[in-house]
C-alpha cells in the first residue's frame, strides 16, 4: 500500500467534517427522490460503519458515501500510477482516446456525484426535448483511428494488475470503514439535529392532510 493508516484517518476526518458542514443545508424539498436503487449506496459497508439507520433519506447517505468513496478512488488512482504501469497506461490511453465532448458529471459536488444527471421520465408528461446524457453522447467525438490491439501478454498483465487494484481498493475500503466508525457519535448526533426534525415535520404535515374532515 502507498498510503499509511494515519493518512486515511486524516482524509476521513476531512470528509466527515465536510459532510457535517453540508448537512445543515439539506432539506426534503431541495433534492428530488428517485425510484431507482443507487448502486453507490445500496449495501455500502460505509453506511453501516457510520452507524446510520436505513431510514435516513438517500441524499443524506449519498452525500457522505460519495465523500468517503472519493478517498478510496484517489488512493487507488495513486497506487495504480505508482505500482501498476500496464493498467495505468491502459487507463490513460482510454481517457485520451475518449476525451472531448460534454460530460454532465464533471465537477459535481459529492452529494450529486454518481447520480443520474437526468430526472426520471414520467408517463404522464411529454417526452423531454433533450437529456444531459443524450447531449453528452451527441457531442462525443468520433475516433478517427481504431485503438491498437493488445497482445496476449499485455492482456494477461493488465488482468493481473486489475486484480491487484481491486485488492488494494478492498483494503483501503476496510481502512475507511474502520476510520469512519470513530465518527459515529458525531454523525448520528448531526442526523438527529438536522434531519429527523424535518422528517417528523413532513410526516406530521402529511398526517394532517390525510385526516378525514369532521
Amino acid at each position: 500500500m502507498t498510503v499509511v493508516g494515519s493518512s486515511i484517518d486524516t482524509r476521513v476526518d476531512a470528509a466527515v467534517d465536510s459532510w457535517l458542514r453540508w448537512l445543515p443545508t439539506w432539506s426534503p424539498g431541495t433534492h428530488r427522490g428517485r425510484a431507482r436503487l443507487c448502486r453507490r449506496c445500496t449495501g455500502s459497508p460505509m453506511i453501516s460503519a457510520a452507524g446510520i439507520d436505513v431510514d435516513v433519506p438517500h441524499q443524506v447517505l449519498h452525500a457522505l458515501v460519495s465523500r468517503l468513496q472519493r478517498i478510496i478512488d484517489r488512493d487507488v488512482d495513486e497506487f495504480t500510477a505508482n505500482e501498476l504501469p500496464a493498467l495505468h497506461a491502459e487507463l490513460t490511453g482510454e481517457d485520451l482516446w475518449n476525451s472531448g465532448g460534454y460530460d454532465p458529471a464533471a465537477g459535481l459536488d459529492p452529494e450529486f456525484e454518481g447520480l443520474d444527471p437526468d430526472p426520471e421520465p414520467e408517463e404522464s408528461e411529454q417526452p423531454y426535448l433533450f437529456t444531459l446524457s443524450g447531449l453528452a453522447e451527441e457531442t462525443r467525438p468520433e475516433a478517427t483511428l481504431p485503438r491498437p490491439p493488445l497482445s496476449p501478454e499485455e492482456k494477461r498483465r493488465i488482468r493481473r494488475e486489475i486484480e491487484l487494484a481491486d485488492a488494494h481498493a478492498d483494503s483501503v475500503g476496510r481502512e475507511v470503514c474502520f476510520a469512519v466508525m470513530s465518527h459515529r457519535a458525531r454523525i448520528t448526533t448531526a442526523i438527529e439535529r438536522f434531519v429527523e426534525p424535518q422528517i417528523r415535520a413532513m410526516l406530521d404535515d402529511l398526517s394532517r392532510h390525510l385526516e378525514p374532515p369532521v
